[in-house]
């Protein structure tokens, strides 16, 4: 038995501890927003926070998340349901295409703004390199990381009630 604190909340789960931390919080917890994408930690999808740092889950192993803090796409996101300015400076700037890639490049930058919120464009693509986007919107994650950081405006500001 594993005990998992995942998004803040503590979990424990029966699963092998060699099994890769990905297939733990998909297939035994439900939390799918951390994606599967080449199984060899080369493309990023799978990015999640293990004790704030960003790492492949599709090759970490169980037992290395044991008794530590992790943070799944899902963890982003307020306890009420708000999401962060990383999320919504997503939506301004229209990142999104296909979306696959899109949980592990806001974790990797998630991780790049807690350790430097007002990174330069070299700082960035340095940070984001591990995280593959077939779609090439490296532009947009670029611009809205920005905005997150509060180095540039939205595109389309938030509409205030």
């Amino acid at each position: 038995m594993v005990t998992l604190n995942i998004n803040g909340k503590a979990h424990e789960v029966d699963a092998d501890p060699a099994t890769p931390i990905l297939w733990v919080v998909r297939e035994h917890l439900g939390m799918t927003g951390t994606k599967f994408g080449c199984g060899i930690a080369q493309c990023g999808a799978c990015t999640v926070h293990l004790d704030g740092q960003p790492v492949r889950s599709c090759s970490t192993p169980l037992s290395q998340a044991d008794g530590r803090s992790l943070t799944t796409v899902e963890g982003l996101a307020s306890a009420d349901g708000s999401l962060s300015k990383l999320q919504q400076a997503w939506i301004s700037e229209q990142v999104p295409q296909c979306g696959y890639c899109q949980s592990g490049q806001l974790m990797s930058a998630a991780a790049l703004l807690s350790r430097n919120p007002q990174p330069s464009d070299e700082q960035i693509n340095s940070a984001m390199a591990g995280n593959i986007c077939r779609c090439g919107m490296y532009g947009r994650i670029r611009r809205a990381i920005k905005v997150a950081a509060g180095i540039e405006s939205p595109t389309q500001p938030e509409e205030t009630a």
